[in-house]
C-alpha cells in the first residue's frame, strides 16, 4: 500500500497503518498506544526505534494526504482515523458514549446526496453524520 502511494516503507508508517486498520475510528492517543504496544513501549525521544508522538502525527498526516486513511472529526470530538477510504460512506455517532459506526451511502451514487444548489462547485463528495444513541446506550436507559 505504501509503495503504491509513492511513500517510503518505514517502521512508523507500517505501525501506524496497522493500528488504523486494527482500530477503526481511533483517535490519535489510541493509535499512539497501539503503535507503542507493538513497538515495545516507546518513549518521547524516539530512540532505539521507538515511535514518538510527533512521528505518529506526521505519519497520520502523510497517510491521509496519500489517501490511504481518512480523517474524520464529528462535532465536539477529536480527530479520528479510519482505513475505509474511497467509498464516500458516512457515520453514525452516539450522543451518549461517542461510539462511531460506518453507514453506507445514503442514496444513489457518489456523491450520495445531490445539493439543491451547487453554487457552481463540482461536488465529488458528501459528508453526512447521523447523530443518535447506540444500541448499548439505548438499552442502558430506563
Amino acid at each position: 500500500m505504501l509503495r503504491a502511494a509513492d511513500l517510503r516503507v518505514t517502521r512508523p508508517r507500517v505501525a501506524v497503518l496497522g493500528a488504523v486498520h486494527a482500530l477503526p475510528h481511533a483517535d490519535t492517543d489510541a493509535i499512539i498506544g497501539a503503535v507503542r504496544s507493538v513497538d515495545g513501549g516507546g518513549s518521547e525521544g524516539g530512540e532505539g526505534g521507538e515511535v514518538s508522538h510527533q512521528a505518529v502525527y506526521d505519519v497520520l498526516r502523510a497517510l491521509t494526504a496519500a489517501g490511504l486513511i481518512r480523517r474524520i472529526q464529528p462535532s465536539g470530538s477529536v480527530a479520528r482515523y479510519e482505513a475505509r477510504v474511497g467509498d464516500n460512506h458516512h457515520h453514525a455517532v452516539c450522543r451518549s458514549c461517542g461510539a462511531i459506526a460506518d453507514v453506507d451511502c445514503a442514496v444513489g451514487e457518489i456523491p450520495c446526496l445531490t445539493a439543491s444548489d451547487d453554487r457552481g462547485f463540482v461536488i465529488d463528495e458528501a459528508e453526512v453524520i447521523y447523530w443518535g444513541t447506540c444500541p448499548a446506550c439505548s438499552t442502558a436507559r430506563p
